[in-house]
């Protein structure tokens, strides 16, 4: 996610995301986003995780809960007061429709703010013809994975891009962490200087990954660089068996949204007030592609 404007203003408070595991399933919630976020749920877990996402929100004074659900237990949530946001066809195991399901607990967060921008963009990015083949300077960009080596200037540009973010990315030591887990990163190096980079969260139980946290320093926006990451990281994806490739890009950002439009993504709905990104809590576009 990029943001729209080169605004350099101070870090708010460092007051980031908690990740849980509840049982078998992986649970987020924060302040700054306001919300729980059901990440990822093991049939194990329902229905009992209902009551435990409650009693967090509940708890916190949160203003929504998200989840990301398979169509089996869609109407365990929606009889909780869960309504769908967005839907990927065959998301889970390349056979089964995952749901994007929120319950509104302040009604404010049910308003789409920017209505008429958020019609725009998506107008916008659905008119973009597909793109057959990324090119760029190769004597110029060098389009590659990132290794732990990379770590402290990734971090720096993480910190220049993000005003806020849900995950301290602008940590070394939370990248590294997150490298030995589940998250791929990509990078574009200009003149041998890293000024771009991307992140592949991957769900192998499931055969899907999440295409996030892209992030170009603004000397380099608009140049296309975002669609170099894309196609990298499409490719690696594809190499380990994954499926299908899913993303959530700010709804008011053009760029982002033309992006996987141009890149062969369909869109899939719209996630009200649901991230806080360089300090507003933002709606978010979910778009997919088979790998």
């Amino acid at each position: 996610m990029i943001p729209e404007n080169n605004e350099r203003l101070e870090r708010r408070g460092e007051e980031y995301d908690k990740i849980l595991q509840i049982g078998n399933s992986l649970v987020q919630h924060g302040k700054n986003s306001d919300r729980v976020y059901l990440m990822n749920l093991n049939a194990a877990d329902a229905p009992t995780i209902l009551e435990t996402l409650n009693t967090i929100a509940s708890r916190e004074h949160y203003g929504k809960i998200h989840a990301k659900v398979p169509r089996t237990f869609r109407t365990l949530f929606e009889k909780d007061g869960y309504e769908i946001e967005a839907s990927i066809p065959k998301l889970y195991n390349g056979k089964e429709t995952g749901y994007f399901m929120s319950k509104f607990l302040d009604e404010k967060r049910k308003v789409k703010h920017n209505a008429s921008l958020v019609a725009d963009v998506l107008k916008k990015a659905l008119s973009k013809d597909t793109v057959q083949d990324i090119q760029y300077d190769e004597e110029q960009y060098s389009v590659k994975p990132c290794t732990p080596e990379d770590v402290a200037d990734m971090a720096l540009i993480y910190k220049d891009v993000f005003l806020t973010y849900p995950f301290p990315i602008e940590k070394p030591e939370y990248i590294i962490n997150t490298m030995q887990k589940n998250i791929s990163y990509f990078g574009v190096w200009f003149e041998g200087k890293l000024v771009a980079i991307s992140s592949a969260e991957q769900y192998p139980e499931h055969y899907f990954v999440e295409m996030t946290d892209f992030a170009t320093l603004p000397s380099q926006q608009g140049k296309g660089i975002a669609s170099m990451l894309l196609n990298i990281m499409e490719q690696a994806m594809a190499e380990k068996g994954f499926i299908t490739a899913y993303t959530s890009a700010r709804a008011t950002s053009y760029s982002m949204n033309s992006v996987f439009s141009k890149m062969g993504y369909k869109f899939a709905g719209t996630l009200l007030n649901n991230t806080s990104i360089s300090g507003h809590i933002e709606h978010m576009n979910i778009w997919y592609k088979r790998l």
